[in-house]
């Protein structure tokens, strides 16, 4: 193997020289105390970076055995080691030169906590990847600068990042523990038959739609109603309380701008591990619930909405319906289905960005428009037999019918930001004004589907690749020629995540779809494969810019994706005929 003193020799001897003869120093270099692995070597100033790896044993490293003892620690000092990797680089690493010359950059983590490729840990060693743009001015070499950064600046980097003894070692441990604290809590949801648990102080309120950082000079921390009182006993730092959300079908009413969908955020996003100082490290939800919300134009590939519509004009079947372009309920009917599908045990609907005929059909429309002329069965008649038949919960947020009331086990009032438990005048108010409407839910739900993804019908190839992959932001994936819509994917908080379900759609074509396995038997395969050996497991390449994702939103990709031809299983044949 070469070493430090080798990379500078050879960086320097490039100076002048076209920018592709750096693809000359791909490979390792032992330095003093860690080992540099140069993978990729850009071709451009004006191309994606060029991706480097340190790898730091602990004999040097001196991470503590507490804070490795766990996959959920380990993951949680990873995300730690590469925000700090991000502070230092951002300190001392500056664009300088032709397209991003000069810059250090690792994948910069949001507020949550996730499994990443940009660090990992173990016993042994500590890893990160990370990326450089190699100097240049115009398409001339800078050799002398890029060992000055990768000489000189990187190791500063990697001192301040990968030593135990350099870091603030209460601040790592605080870290660590919170993510910790919240998985425990997690794990403990179900035998306490609760759906979601926000705790005492949790501060809820963003700066803005779009700066997902806690809004803390105004926020009202947050507060449990005594009804739904809750206590959890963290395994590091002692009993919490907050207020515990129940199985079952849950309303949160409230006047406008009083905190409900502000709420039904944290919770969605509750699926997902916090980092300290976020105001919700102790808003913790089950992490199989599934937001929900209409979405026009979207495609749906042979999915079976008839617990919601049938009998649509000219004897359409909606048994397997496919369509180009979904309408605000057969979206939303697809949506809720597709994640049953997938196991979803929670699902969260803020009637904002539902659609209106989907959620509820009133009295004086039942008695203009008859039954057998109207093909949609709203939501409300078929909220509770979800619950009985399929033990799956809802959390609605709900400020426009009453007639909710009905089918509500808990009702929750945001006033001020502040929760009260208004279940039992709720009760009263739908015992006093009985609602008129008559329920078209039928005695079931339905049952739940299976479908059988077709792999021809996945062309990852475009005009000018074999393989096209690329996630343009968080909402977008490029498979091949064509674009996957994921706005309305609203628990999806990373582009990193976006990036690793464009490269698991891939996978899942190649590894698994030849094997005629449902679509929910190839997300276990996927899950499994990414529990064993990481998300490294998806890609051939050492890439660091990729996030955990769930279930859920990997098969809502794949259910956008336009040309998607599926068949049902044959299990869902025999429940279907």
């Amino acid at each position: 193997m070469q070493t430090d003193k080798d990379l500078r020799k050879d960086l320097c001897a490039l100076e002048g020289r076209a920018y592709k003869a750096y693809k000359a120093i791909k490979g390792q270099y032992a330095f003093s105390e860690f080992t540099l692995k140069i993978d990729y070597v850009q071709g451009d100033p004006f191309s994606s970076p060029s991706r480097l790896r340190i790898e730091m044993p602990q004999t040097i490293a001196l991470f503590p055995d507490f804070l490795l003892r766990t996959a959920i620690r380990r993951i949680a000092l990873a995300d730690y080691l590469t925000r700090q990797f991000d502070r230092e680089a951002g300190r001392v690493s500056k664009r300088s030169g032709t397209g991003n010359s000069g810059l250090i950059a690792i994948d910069r983590p949001a507020q949550e906590v996730l499994e990443r490729t940009s660090a990992s840990i173990n016993a042994e060693r500590v890893e990160l990847r990370f990326s450089v743009g190699l100097p240049a001015r115009g398409r001339s070499i800078l050799g002398n600068e890029a060992a000055q950064i990768i000489n000189d600046k990187l190791p500063a980097i990697v001192e301040k990042t990968l030593k135990f003894s350099e870091l603030n070692q209460a601040d790592v441990q605080s870290f660590v523990e919170t993510i910790d604290d919240a998985e425990a809590i997690r794990s403990q949801l179900r035998d306490r038959h609760l759906v979601a648990f926000i705790a005492d102080g949790a501060v809820l309120p963003r700066k803005s739609g779009i700066d997902p950082h806690p809004l803390k000079s105004e926020a009202i921390p947050f507060r449990h109603p005594p009804s739904l009182r809750h206590t959890f006993e963290r395994p590091n730092h002692g009993p919490i309380t907050g207020m515990g959300i129940p199985h079952g079908v849950t309303l949160i009413v409230g006047g406008g701008y009083h905190g409900k969908s502000t709420l039904l955020r944290a919770i969605e996003c509750g699926v997902y591990n916090h980092m300290s100082g976020d105001g919700r490290e102790f808003v913790i939800t089950d992490p199989d619930a599934v937001k929900i919300r209409a979405e026009d134009q979207r495609a749906v590939s042979g999915v079976d909405i008839t617990p919601f519509i049938n009998n649509l004009p000219q004897d359409r079947s909606t048994r397997v319906f496919s369509t180009e372009n979904a309408s605000g309920s057969t979206s939303q009917a697809a949506n809720i289905i597709e994640a049953l599908e997938l196991g979803a045990t929670a699902i969260l609907i803020d009637e904002d960005t539902a659609a209106t005929n989907f959620m509820i059909r009133d009295h004086r429309m039942q008695e203009l428009i008859s039954k057998d002329k109207e093909p949609i069965t709203p939501f409300i008649d078929k909220v509770r037999s979800l619950y009985q038949d399929h033990g799956v919960s809802t959390i609605l947020v709900i400020g426009g019918s009453g007639d909710y009331f009905d089918t509500a086990d808990t009702v929750i009032a945001m006033d001020h930001f502040i929760p009260s438990d208004v279940t039992q005048a709720a009760r009263e108010i739908a015992d006093q004004y009985r609602s008129k409407r008559r329920p078209e839910g039928g005695g079931n739900f339905g049952t739940k589907q299976k479908r059988m993804p077709i792999s021809e019908s996945l062309d990852p190839s475009s005009r000018k690749r074999e393989v096209y992959l690329k996630a343009h932001d968080i909402n977008t994936i490029a498979f091949g020629d064509e674009k996957i819509d994921l706005s309305a994917l609203e628990q999806l908080v990373e582009k990193s995540q976006t990036r690793a379900i464009a490269h698991a759609l891939l996978y899942a074509k190649n590894r698994y779809m030849k094997d005629k396995a449902s679509l929910t038997e190839i997300a276990d395969c996927i899950m499994k494969d990414i529990a064993a050996r990481g998300l490294d497991a998806l890609t051939k390449e050492k890439f660091g810019d990729l996030a955990y994702f769930r279930r859920f939103e990997w098969a809502a990709a794949l259910n956008r994706l336009r040309s998607l031809k599926v068949r049902p299983t044959k299990s869902n044949k025999t429940e279907t005929d």
